[in-house]
């Protein structure tokens, strides 16, 4: 983080005016359908105005918050080698989780896969670390989901339809893979479009998944489909 304030509370890593931004970006309010900011009385049979005509593969979705701010600064630095922050972020996530509607049915925590050159160029896949952080009493880690096709960064994808060309057939589940019957929970940084959420939700449900939900720390484009 590069605000320049002096660290507080949080374990040392985060200092009080991030905080703050961040606290206020972690509102309850939004809809678990797609995980836009959506007031209770704007939801109607579960679905909100800015989802009820997409197509969402994923049964459910909890978010910690909104990509904005020191919370959008916090997963970028995370993502590129500030691990520190695995801590305050999935405390973050976690919360989100225990909120979120589905906690109970959780059999299978999903990091969303990174292809192998890009987890060998940066060192980690961050959504296999925040999984590692959950505290959930019976769900285990899975990484059966994999990515068999390097694709093209997703924030440079400039419209929606882009980034589901881009991810289309990106993943596969490995041969004799734990999903069938199961309810799974995709774990991932950041949501925009949901074109990743949606291809992996895809390929575990034609692996036999009974659900899939998806857990993520903030959701982006608010406005976007």
């Amino acid at each position: 983080m590069n605000c320049r304030q002096n660290p507080v509370e949080s374990g040392g890593r985060l200092c009080g005016r991030c905080w703050e931004q961040i606290i206020s970006l972690c509102t309850p309010d939004y809809c678990r359908r797609c995980g836009r900011d959506a007031s209770p009385y704007a939801i109607a049979d579960g679905v909100c105005a800015g989802c009820r005509n997409e197509d969402i593969l994923f049964d459910a979705i909890a978010r910690a918050g909104v990509y904005a701010e020191a919370l959008k600064e916090a997963i970028l630095a995370f993502k590129h080698g500030q691990t520190e922050l695995d801590l305050v972020l999935a405390g973050l996530i976690d919360s989100a989780l225990r909120a979120g509607p589905f906690l109970a049915e959780v059999e299978l925590f999903v990091p969303v896969p990174l292809h192998w050159l890009r987890r060998l160029y940066r060192g980690y896949n961050h959504s296999l670390v925040l999984a590692k952080r959950l505290k959930h009493p019976s769900a285990k880690i899975s990484t059966d989901l994999v990515r068999i096709r390097y694709t093209k960064p997703q924030p440079g994808m400039l419209t929606p339809a882009a980034r589901v060309r881009n991810v289309k057939d990106a993943f596969a589940v490995r041969y004799r893979h734990p999903f069938e019957g199961r309810k799974v929970c995709l774990v991932d940084d950041v949501k925009t479009t949901g074109a990743t959420l949606n291809e992996c939700a895809k390929t575990l449900k034609e692996a036999g998944a009974s659900k899939v939900f998806a857990l993520v720390l903030a959701i982006a484009g608010q406005n976007k489909a």
